[in-house]
């Protein structure tokens, strides 16, 4: 089967924050660019991110960019590369001013500057007090950041490829990428988008899990492809979780909540988050909340008739600063709660939020790869940014507001990267004879199987299965039961059917190739937590409750088509400063 091909200069595959802004480098620099996205843009999961964007702009007290490399760096619980980390922190206040330069409503503080409030985990001189850093639009900074970078790219004639879903990517005998298959998914048609280069931009993939703050598209596609491509996957053991999502919803309330004010409270009323992080008290670094919350509710202090969650208080900040910094909070404890949180506290549990994992890159958002079992090297034309990609910046646990920080800064990175590489080019490398094949075969498979299984049970038994076996705490006993799962299920996939085989508008086809991308995602995460013996930011074994770093100060490499892994040290260089050494991380 052949499928007709389009030719672009560049092809982004997401159009969330990072794909919207490497493609507006892209298109201004005269480029031909193409953006596939699931959604329509201003829908991409970017739109759900609410507190902020970290910059140590300074506008509220005393900043500075090394302050906030220290945060990064000691929230990544010292796996994070400190020369990405430098690079991202040295780059922050230029990328928020860039947005605002844009058009984005930030809003301000008396004297017209961008409002700051206080984050999870910043500090001012490395870790003495907290400091106001995350810019923010109210509670809805991700949706302000989307429109505004949608709008900008609009401006710069940027080509947009609404509803479109990437299926595999397309290389030649030397590995170059030459671009991805593609499915239009109201009509099912298949296409070949020929590009000198690639951009994957396709953002997480909470939902190998069953309770999430990720919208039901985050099934990390971009990971499927690159993995079915034999690309590995980095340090895919750590997925944090939030602290603060609605019980039994799983939506998110954001940290800036309680970089308002507000307090966690036990069934005692006891603001418990002082046993824990005396120093920063409800404020400490992700992780630390999340598992703060959880042995409250396992020691038997949660709430609620079950026992089963913690409460957020936040009445006593007032309704007139929770109606002007809080509006959209109000309206989801409402909605998926039932309570006004000007009246009462909102029923809060740890849900699974963020992916720190994912493609490896550099900080030019180059997908690089090791080679000869030593060297990495950049594998031509493909690049990643965001939070599918792993630069590394987030390490072991990320720091609250640098995921819009990763998404500006990566992205843009990447699209400077993108620009010099086609700018290089003499012209285009031919499509290889069997461009396409790869494709073809898996849409046969779900075509004409019969007497299968069907694709949504299979969902659900795994992300089920993942729930319970890659959560807050985890074992050896429970990893290695998580592992032989993960296979089984494995295998179950491959066997999955398609009841309605027309093409037009079949989501039941979407969800099943869905699935193929979540099975490599959720096989990644519990391979490389099993290795993982110790205790690092969000990965957490009972078994082994300390910190190695003379074991494991380093990266997991997940190689998919032998189901193993190799591993590459941390970048201990920073650009131009000194190492951070590490240190025990209290709050």
């Amino acid at each position: 089967m052949s499928f007709p091909v389009r030719k672009f200069d560049a092809v982004i595959v997401g159009g969330g924050g990072a794909g919207l802004r490497a493609a507006l480098q892209l298109s201004k620099s005269g480029l031909n660019t193409a953006v596939l996205s699931k959604v329509f843009p201003t829908r991409s999961h970017t739109v759900a991110a609410q507190g902020g964007i970290s910059a140590s702009l300074g506008n509220v007290q005393e900043d500075r960019w090394d302050w906030h490399m220290y945060d990064t760096v000691k929230g990544s619980d010292w796996l994070g590369d400190q020369d990405a980390i430098e690079f991202m922190c040295r780059r922050a206040p230029e990328a928020v001013i860039e947005l605002e330069h844009m058009g984005m409503p930030f809003d301000r503080v008396e004297s017209g500057k961008i409002y700051q409030r206080p984050f999870g985990g910043h500090t001012a001189e490395h870790g003495k007090r907290a400091v106001e850093r995350a810019c923010a639009v109210a509670d809805r900074t991700g949706h302000a950041m989307l429109h505004t970078l949608y709008q900008q790219n609009v401006r710069a004639n940027t080509q947009f490829f609404v509803e479109w879903t990437a299926l595999d990517l397309i290389r030649n005998e030397e590995g170059d990428v030459l671009g991805v298959t593609a499915m239009e998914m109201e009509t099912g048609e298949v296409y070949i988008f020929h590009a000198k280069a690639v951009l994957f931009a396709t953002g997480g993939a909470g939902r190998i899990y069953a309770s999430s703050t990720n919208a039901f598209m985050n099934t990390g596609d971009g990971l499927g492809i690159c993995a079915r491509a034999g690309i590995p996957l980095e340090d895919m053991e750590f997925w944090q979780f939030h602290p603060t999502g609605v019980a039994g919803a799983g939506v998110l309330i954001t940290e800036g909540v309680r970089g308002e004010g507000g307090i966690l409270l036990n069934c005692d009323g006891e603001r418990f988050m002082e046993r824990y992080a005396p120093t920063v008290k409800d404020l400490a670094s992700r992780d630390v909340v999340s598992r703060a919350m959880a042995m409250e509710i396992h020691e038997g202090r949660g709430c609620g008739k079950n026992k089963d969650h913690v409460l957020l208080k936040i009445d006593h900040i007032g309704a007139e600063k929770i109606m002007e910094k809080l509006p959209g909070i109000r309206e989801i404890a409402i909605q998926f709660a039932g309570i006004d949180p000007i009246k009462d506290p909102i029923p809060v549990v740890p849900t699974n939020h963020y992916m720190m994992g994912g493609i490896p890159t550099n900080y030019l958002g180059e997908v690089i790869v090791p080679k000869d079992g030593e060297y990495e090297v950049p594998v031509k034309g493909l690049y990643a940014a965001g939070e599918c990609a792993c630069a590394s910046v987030h390490g072991a646990n990320r720091l609250g507001t640098n995921s819009l920080l990763d998404l500006v800064v990566f992205g843009k990175s990447a699209g400077d990267s993108m620009v010099d590489y086609v700018r290089a080019q003499d012209g285009w490398k031919d499509l290889p004879a069997d461009a396409g094949a790869f494709t073809a075969q898996r849409l046969a498979r779900l075509e004409n199987q019969t007497g299968g299984e069907n694709v949504d049970e299979v969902r659900r038994d795994l992300q089920r299965m993942v729930q319970g076996h890659a959560g807050v705490f985890r074992t050896d006993a429970i990893l290695k039961e998580g592992v032989d799962k993960v296979l089984e299920i494995a295998e179950r996939v491959k066997k999955t059917e398609i009841k309605d085989k027309s093409k037009v508008w079949n989501t039941a086809r979407i969800e099943a190739l869905e699935l193929d991308n979540l099975i490599e995602v959720a096989k990644a995460t519990l391979v490389s937590a099993e290795a993982r013996k110790e205790s690092r930011g969000a990965h957490a074994s009972d078994d082994h409750p300390e910190r190695d770093d003379e074991n494991w100060m380093k990266h997991t490499l997940y190689h998919p088509l032998t189901n193993t892994l190799t591993y590459k040290p941390v970048n201990t260089k920073p650009l131009s400063v000194d190492y951070i050494e590490p240190a025990k991380r209290v709050y």
